[in-house]
């Protein structure tokens, strides 16, 4: 019998049976740009990779937008930010980039997204998935909103047998990971130390030379400062912060939220 009034009070911590993130052996990061994953998450990357995990980004756009050099093609700007991203993820640790290639800033939810990101799920069957969080407040940006919402739906829907029954006929069966881990969240409920993968994150995040070598001296400070700030949490000097949630609490749950 589960307790909910020491499960909200105590958090995800309390929940009986669930694997810490430093557990995990193969992770799925579902993420809208290249880059995202690297500079809210480097860190737990690198470390998890340490430890042997598998680790998988599926990056859904093509960062065709993120420019404004005038001169800077929209194709040409794509090969940059693919390769730049390649050289990133063999810093951290990333052992294979699935790119869907849906043009950036133009990322909305549809059921043929969706489809894809369960398609992914049962292929490489992860333990747990790391998106960022659809639900950040003042969130803008339609890549990252719908990023963070097809991945939770596929999250959900990946272990029903009918939904996208298709893919039993090409010999994929229902998987369902453990959980889902929210980053680049406001209510994060799980922190992972990266004291010891710091400088292996900022070197993975310079790698994105055309996002952040025109003001690397102010990505660098926020990082670290952000580092800092959620080290506070568990008395360490840099980590990192999740919102982890099993699916059970996903759906028709008012206290999902403060957990």
């Amino acid at each position: 019998m589960i307790d909910f009034e020491e499960l909200i009070k105590g958090g995800l911590r309390t929940f009986p049976g669930l694997k810490k993130i430093e557990e995990l052996k193969k992770v799925l990061v579902v993420q809208p740009h290249a880059d995202d994953a690297d500079v809210g998450i480097g860190g737990t990357i690198a470390k998890l990779a340490d430890n042997g995990c598998e680790i998988i980004y599926l990056t859904l756009t093509d960062d065709r937008c993120g420019t404004s050099d005038l001169s800077m093609l929209p194709e040409e700007l794509v090969k940059i930010r693919m390769q730049e991203q390649e050289e990133a993820a063999k810093v951290l640790g990333v052992k294979e980039i699935i790119w869907l290639g849906y043009h950036d800033s133009e990322l909305y939810p549809s059921l043929e997204l969706r489809e894809k990101i369960i398609r992914v799920i049962r292929e490489k069957k992860p333990e747990a998935i790391f998106t960022v969080d659809p639900w950040l407040m003042y969130e803008a940006h339609p890549d990252h909103r719908t990023t963070g919402i097809m991945a939770t739906e596929a999250f959900m829907f990946s272990g029903l047998p009918n939904v996208n029954r298709k893919h039993l006929e090409e010999g994929l069966e229902p998987y369902a990971a453990e959980y889902i881990a929210f980053f680049v969240t406001s209510k994060p409920n799980t922190y992972v130390d990266i004291t010891n993968y710091l400088d292996k994150k900022l070197e993975a995040v310079r790698k994105h030379k055309s996002q952040f070598e025109y003001a690397w001296s102010f990505f660098e400070s926020y990082i670290k400062y952000q580092g800092r700030r959620y080290g506070k949490q568990i008395n360490s000097q840099y980590a990192e912060a999740f919102k982890v949630m099993p699916g059970i609490f996903l759906h028709y749950n008012v206290d999902a939220s403060e957990l």
